[in-house]
């Protein structure tokens, strides 16, 4: 299907610049009120995470949508997941969340849900998109949509974080939390402390300006040293929007989404609730895949994208999936990823089983990986170079079963991705870099 804005994940850039301005937005609140109104829609959430320009873009769509005649209701600064979660219990037509993620605060983005808390479907999309080619016209005066914001929206997210870990108590666990001055400042630091745990916050002071700014889960070292000066038992980072999440042992080492994956996974296995198999991506480390084996546990890899391990849950009926990222699906618990529901899955299973996040993790082992993204003129037709695909069987060859390979283009940028991982470390460099120097002739 052609698609002129939303991507994989809905619509993102850097702030003033086309598509992210603020007259695009209005209109796009008012395409999407007048495709849902169409649909029966009567109700859209919006909420966003806590970067300066969410309070420019959460007014147009306000706007917009209700110039459709579509009533708003505005939620503030909540995580993705939670705006999910209360789209569909609120029983809103869609939900719309204003963030970047785990970009810095010079973006911004749109995503949508639909009623079901899952991303909008891809009809939808389209038609949405057809209506933004249309004028502007706002509906009578009196058929105007209204507009309330939701006062107990936290309290609601936080009491459903909790519902997603019954029984599970805390006490005696000191962590260390990371919410990356982001949507879940408020949120996840009480969740664990209501819980009873110790916590202690970092980077939860959001001005507009500072959300992922050498903290959150793509930037642990603070969180890692942290956690060795507090002698914490564990610390957990998300991301500006909080649907990922990474872990940090308690000798400050970094438990990444392949890892907590298979925590979560292990767990249901021993206790007969996983129901199928897991579900990663072509990213995941091999050494969540062999640790998997070794439980008898399926594997399926699908495409780099929380929106294509959805689709592959959905296809075989399973549960659980994810990214090693950190963006971690829980389908028995929730509609999407979501950083505090997957740290809540963690932590029961190690309480359960009274072991520390060290211990679990070392037996998922990852494997050691290298990846050079090589930039020439263009991003295909290197699989047609017979030099390159001779020098790929030969490295196939030489890591035989005890490792992979992976070329993969960008789908924004004239680059390819390579990746090789094996047991050998140095043996995985050298042959990412022989492979890397042949596909940079073949897209030269």
């Amino acid at each position: 299907m052609s698609r002129k804005y939303f991507g994989t994940d809905g619509i993102r850039g850097t702030v003033g610049e086309p598509p992210i301005t603020p007259d695009f937005v209005l209109k796009l609140g008012w395409a999407a009120g007048r495709v849902l109104a169409a649909r029966g829609g009567s109700k859209i959430l919006i909420g966003k995470d806590t970067r300066i320009s969410g309070y420019m873009f959460e007014s147009a769509l306000e706007a917009g949508i209700s110039a459709a005649g579509v009533d708003v209701r505005l939620l503030g600064p909540m995580p993705t997941p939670a705006i999910a979660y209360l789209t569909r219990t609120l029983h809103a037509q869609a939900g719309i969340v204003i963030s970047a993620s785990h970009n810095a605060y010079t973006d911004n983005g749109i995503k949508f849900f639909g009623g079901d808390g899952r991303k909008l479907n891809d009809q939808i999309e389209l038609e949405i998109e057809r209506m933004l080619d249309e004028p502007i016209s706002v509906v009578a005066t009196d058929r105007l949509g209204k507009v309330r914001r939701i006062d107990d929206a936290r309290g609601r997210y936080i009491e459903f974080c909790k519902s997603t870990a019954p029984g599970l108590a805390l006490h005696g666990l000191k962590i260390v939390v990371d919410t990356a001055n982001g949507a879940a400042y408020h949120i996840t630091p009480d969740v664990l402390e209501e819980l009873g745990a110790d916590v202690v916050p970092m980077a939860n002071r959001p001005d507009g300006f500072n959300i992922n700014r050498e903290c959150g889960s793509t930037k642990p070292d603070a969180l890692c040293r942290r956690v060795l000066e507090e002698k914490a038992d564990l610390g957990l980072a998300l991301d500006g929007d909080a649907d990922r999440l990474i872990m940090v042992d308690d000798r400050g080492q970094v438990v990444d989404g392949d890892q907590l994956l298979y925590i979560i996974a292990r767990d249901r296995h021993r206790r007969g609730r996983l129901d199928g198999g897991v579900v990663g991506t072509l990213m995941s480390n091999l050494g969540l895949e062999l640790a998997l084996g070794a439980l008898d546990i399926p594997f399926a890899r699908a495409k780099v994208g929380d929106r294509y391990v959805m689709e592959q849950l959905d296809d075989r009926g399973w549960l659980l999936g994810g990214e090693n990222s950190g963006h971690l699906v829980c389908l028995d618990r929730t509609s999407t990823g979501d950083g505090t529901v997957a740290a809540l899955q963690v932590l029961d299973a190690l309480r359960r089983e009274q072991r520390t996040l060290r211990e679990v993790a070392a037996e998922a082992p990852l494997l050691p990986q290298t990846l050079i993204n090589v930039r020439g003129a263009r991003r295909d037709g290197y699989q047609d170079d017979a030099h390159l695909r001779d020098e790929l069987a030969a490295v196939e060859r030489e890591l035989g079963k005890n490792g992979r390979v992976l070329l993969r283009p960008s789908g924004t940028e004239p680059l390819v991705r390579v990746m090789v991982e094996g047991k050998d470390g140095e043996q995985v460099e050298r042959l990412c870099r022989r492979l890397a120097e042949a596909v940079e002739a073949a897209i030269a």
